[in-house]
Order: C-alpha cells, then structure tokens, then sequence
C-alpha cells in the first residue's frame, strides 16, 4: 500500500496557490487509490481561483481543484473488482447516490446528491494520488494514452450533447465557441458520424485550431455574417444541430437565428447572467428544439469504445503542459492566455 505524503497543489484562497505537502488518502472497501499522470486545468477550476465561487458553490477552505484526470491504479479497498492494481484508468469525477428518481433513471448527472471532484467542499485531482469508488474508473485500451483519458471529461460534454438532441450522421452541425468544449464536441459530432462541422469564434487562433482538427469551416461572428456564409457552403440548405458552447448571451440569442426550421439547439455554455432575451417568436415559428446539458451521463464506456476505433486526435487541443510545482504558471496561463492556451495540462510525475 502507498503511504506516507504527497504533493497537492492547494488553494488557501482566490489568486493564492502553492504545492503543498498533504497525506497519501487510503482507499476504502470499494475504492482504488490512483496515481496521478495526467490532469486537465477547467474553465470552472479557473473561475474558482479567480473569484473564490461559482453559483452556489462558495470557497470556504482551502481546496484542491482539477477534475479532468487519468492515472493508473496503485492500490485497491477491499471488495474491488472491476480494477486491479497496475490497470491505466480514466476517472470520472462525480460520485451520485445511486438511490433517486435520477439516478434510476439513468440520468444521474442531474443528482441532487453528487459529490463532484473540485466542487467546493470536495477537494479535486491536482496532486499525486486519488482516490475514486472504483466504479467511476474506466480502464483505458493500450492505443489511448494518458492525455486522452484525462481529456475523456470534457469530451464528454460534447458527447452528452450529441445524445441530448439525437445527433445524426446527416446532420449539418454548427459550435459556437471554440474553446476546450467546443472544439471537442466538434469531435464529438464525428464520433457519432458528422461530416459537415462548423464553428464560430472570435479568436483566429481558435478558428485555425478547429479547421486543424477537422470543421469544415469557422467564422468570425464579430466580423462576418454567419447566417449567409452558412447559407453559402451549404448550397441554402443551413444547418440543422446547433451547440452553443460559449456561454456568450448574444451567441445563446443567435442560435435561433443560425438553426435551420426544424433544428435542434444545444445549449453547453453558462451564460454570466440568468437571464438571456430570446426571439421567442421565431422559435416556435420554426418548431426549434431545445436541450440543456449539464456534465454528462453514461459518456465515459462509450466514447472510450468510439475513440479506439477513430483517427481523432483529441490531444490537438492541449496548448501547454506544465509540471505539478509550476501550477501557478498552468493556471495563469489558462486565466490570461486565453487567445493563445485552449487546454492546460498538468503532470504531476514531471520533476
């Protein structure tokens, strides 16, 4: 069994983070102890940094954060079967109750009882060690690596968007926002079969990085009339699956305008206020179709399995890689880089 103390990277409060020295957690009957190789740095993990909160969730303590991890199993509790120690694993990071309406139901992302890594007061994945219900790890094939795996998390958003409306191969498929999210459910949207993928951004280098992985095309929705350059590559046709993963009120309030009648729009992205105006009129009009995500259900088993059989290469999207230690510099990066980092990525083996 691994004992003794580890490296964590701690915040004590908004703006302050440092490694600190904490202890190895053991795993309980029914959990494995995993190794750390690879962790992501979230949109959330940035926001909880800079402002100490998000919505209700309130930094009272100091916290570890990261959620987007992949590792390997070092050590097992007791009555463990579905790992065993050496296996290489992607973790998904949201332990629900099991016992509600919700979680019956398959969709147990909407549990009001889930304990998710790096939501306060639940500490997160940057550092060393973990330890995860063996449940929510999934082991990953030979072909994948540890990047993948950790990348498995916010593949999954745009996998879970892709069921929520019902995606299909002959879909023409519209993402707006091209950071972390977007571009891989641009990815996601070919593991379910979609040619024809376009995106929108303002940053140029995010609308080169998304002609590089693979969109048809990408837009600048602040310089080009996205409407009628749709209309154009698609012979008038327009498209018929909208994500909206930018968060941005005025991209949220254009869907509308962007989806083909009959569409479907996908809502991903949080807007900053509650409230955004709609053309309501336009929207039944043209009998649109609208879904909200939140996180991700069932995702993991499935995109693994669609992944080993692809040539996507989702580590197209991480932009910088930093050891452990230097996770001030990984997490500044993310927060003022934004025109130049998609994902951060952090090591916590790297000296």
């Amino acid at each position: 069994m691994t004992t003794g103390m580890m490296k964590a990277a701690v915040m004590d409060r908004p703006m302050s983070i440092g490694v600190k020295q904490v202890e190895i957690p053991v795993p309980k009957d029914g959990e494995a102890l995993v190794k750390v190789y690879c962790i992501g740095v979230c949109g959330s993990d940035v926001h909880y940094y800079e402002r100490g909160k998000i919505g209700r969730y309130v930094v009272t303590e100091p916290i570890v954060l990261g959620h987007e991890v992949a590792g390997e199993v070092v050590a097992v509790g007791g009555g463990v079967t579905n790992v065993s120690v050496g296996d290489r694993v992607a973790v998904e990071p949201g332990a629900t109750c099991g016992r509600c309406d919700y979680c019956k139901s398959g969709r147990y992302n909407l549990c009001p009882d889930v304990v998710f890594l790096a939501t306060p007061p639940v500490d997160g994945a940057w550092a060393e060690y973990i330890v995860m219900p063996s449940e929510l790890l999934f082991k990953l094939p030979d072909t994948m690596s540890y990047e993948e795996g950790a990348l498995l998390e916010p593949l999954s958003v745009g996998f879970h968007a892709m069921l929520r409306g019902g995606v299909k191969p002959f879909d023409r498929v519209l993402v707006t926002g091209l950071g972390p999210i977007g571009l891989l459910a641009g990815q996601a949207a070919k593991l379910f079969g979609v040619t024809e993928i376009y995106g929108t951004d303002v940053v140029p280098f995010r609308r080169q990085l998304a002609l590089d992985m693979g969109f048809t095309a990408a837009f600048d929705p602040a310089n080009e009339d996205v409407a009628a350059r749709l209309a154009e590559l698609t012979g008038g046709e327009g498209v018929t699956y909208v994500v909206e993963s930018s968060g941005n009120a005025r991209a949220m309030a254009d869907t509308i305008k962007l989806v083909r009648r009959g569409g479907k729009i996908v809502f991903v992205g949080l807007p900053a206020t509650d409230a955004v105006p709609m053309d309501m009129g336009s929207f039944i009009d043209a009998e649109i179709d609208a879904y909200g995500v939140f996180r991700y259900a069932n995702t993991y088993p499935a995109a693994i399995q669609a992944l080993q059989r692809s040539s996507i290469d989702l580590t197209k999207v991480i932009t910088h890689r930093f050891a452990l230690t230097d996770i001030r510099e990984a997490v500044e990066t993310a927060r003022t880089q934004k025109e130049t980092s998609i994902k951060v990525m952090i090591y916590p083996n790297l000296p």
